[in-house]
């Protein structure tokens, strides 16, 4: 293998780490999901502006496309919220076990959205990945509200990532995610002051850990692995990318059991049934790029 390719290689489960990482931050940050999200999304866009500014990007759009960016910005806000608040309610395994359910969202959300048939194996799949999630409640039941939270945040990205998929084709990452991420504040910031305790002195009272694991949220896990993934599928198969992040829960889980073994440490029935889902997810991917290969020598 080239050496150029070896690190791209690198570099890509480098990201794939910084996304199991993020669960971890999580559960480090004190304060609660609303509020987190909001920080990591004010953070993250003065960031994507500075780096706007410094690349001379031009992020001039019509209405109509602010409006779908806005939509997608709420949709990934909702997402961010329901996975922290998951790990809020329950803890980062069930938090990323569910998460990896968003296969299943996927295999009846795209076809609708690229109007295609529903594939035959996504449907067996899917079956499996339900009996995995059957298996970890019944087993955990005392988390019920982390696994619904859970399962909330899995559909919200997977509609996130389709939507996305059409934006990529004709907008730049950084444009995309600015968008993205102003909307989302907005609509935070609508929700605190209307269902919150409104911004009050204490909610930017925080303390040094907090602010230094949400900037390192809103920098290293937000801004710079949003557009580093976006740069490696100029060198790395969009497939590859999306395959190797299925590895994410993974990642995130024995990061979590080595970091909080006490409170991580679950029934073997649970990691039967995250196998069960992880395992599915990523025979998924395998075949639909068999079929992508088919295609093209057809």
């Amino acid at each position: 293998m080239p050496k150029n390719k070896l690190i791209h290689y690198f570099h890509l489960h480098f990201l794939v780490f910084i996304a199991g990482f993020t669960a971890i931050l999580g559960e480090l940050i004190s304060i609660n999901a609303v509020p987190l999200v909001w920080y990591r999304m004010v953070i993250a866009s003065v960031l994507m502006l500075l780096f706007i500014k410094l690349r001379k990007v031009n992020i001039t759009i019509n209405f109509k496309t602010f409006i779908k960016f806005s939509i997608a910005g709420i949709i990934i806000a909702l997402h961010w919220i329901t996975f922290f608040e998951s790990i809020k309610q329950a803890n980062i395994s069930i938090a990323l076990a569910m998460f990896s359910t968003g296969a299943f969202f996927a295999s009846l959300i795209e076809p609708i959205f690229f109007k295609r048939k529903i594939i035959w194996y996504e449907i067996i799949f899917g079956i499996f990945i339900i009996f995995g999630v059957f298996f970890i409640t019944q087993a955990e039941l005392q988390y019920i509200n982390g696994i619904i939270l859970g399962i909330s945040s899995a559909l919200f990205s997977t509609l996130f990532a389709v939507i996305n998929g059409k934006f990529v084709k004709r907008y730049t990452a950084s444009v995309i995610s600015f968008y993205e991420f102003i909307s989302g504040v907005f609509f935070i910031t609508l929700f605190i002051l209307i269902f919150g305790k409104g911004f009050s002195f204490e909610f930017f009272m925080l303390n040094i850990s907090d602010w230094i694991n949400l900037f390192i949220l809103a920098s290293i896990c937000t801004s710079y692995a949003f557009i580093a993934a976006v740069y490696l599928m100029k060198y790395i198969r969009p497939y590859t990318v999306v395959l190797s992040y299925n590895l994410e829960p993974i990642y995130g889980i024995l990061l979590a059991l080595l970091l909080f073994p006490q409170k991580e440490k679950m029934s073997i029935e649970f990691y039967i049934g995250a196998v069960i889902i992880i395992i599915t997810v990523i025979l998924n991917g395998i075949l639909k790029n068999s079929d992508k290969l088919k295609r093209r020598v057809s």
